[in-house]
């Protein structure tokens, strides 16, 4: 790794990086490209990569499903792309740890785990379209936008 600061990519930025129909395709592949040039360390998830499925894989108001094969492709190329952190007990700790300590619940534990996933690598940076789902986290997490 280099003494850049690391960056983890929430899914919505994938999708919109590999989604050329998606309304913010260009701003999240300049972000990337951006932190790319910067040298900075790129992170994602398990978690990311099965969100990634999830949404690619079912009709988009902007696109169509991507084929099963296409899917796989993307996934493969993101494992090779990417540093991939995986969900540990000690992810799943710090998420309890946030739980306790933050007002959240339901659909909002996957951001949460993304959250702990983060502090369990050392990582301060996320880059997210999604601002508002994380801000409760400031204190932990700094947010970049696309």
């Amino acid at each position: 790794m280099t003494d850049a600061e690391p960056l983890f990519i929430d899914t919505n930025v994938l999708v919109y990086a590999n989604i050329a129909e998606s309304p913010f395709h260009a701003r999240a592949l300049d972000a990337l490209r951006k932190a790319q040039r910067a040298g900075r360390p790129l992170w994602i998830s398990r978690q990311v990569l099965r969100e990634y499925l999830v949404i690619l894989t079912r009709p988009q108001i902007f696109a169509q499903p991507l084929s099963k094969d296409r899917v796989i492709q993307r996934i493969r190329y993101f494992e090779s792309r990417f540093y991939v952190a995986d969900d540990t007990s000690a992810v799943t700790d710090e998420l309890l740890r946030l739980f306790q300590d933050y007002k959240f619940g339901g659909k909002q534990i996957h951001d949460a785990n993304i959250v702990a996933t983060m502090q369990v690598c050392g990582i301060r940076c996320l880059l997210t379209h999604n601002r508002e789902d994380f801000e409760q986290f400031s204190e932990c997490i700094r947010l970049e936008t696309i």
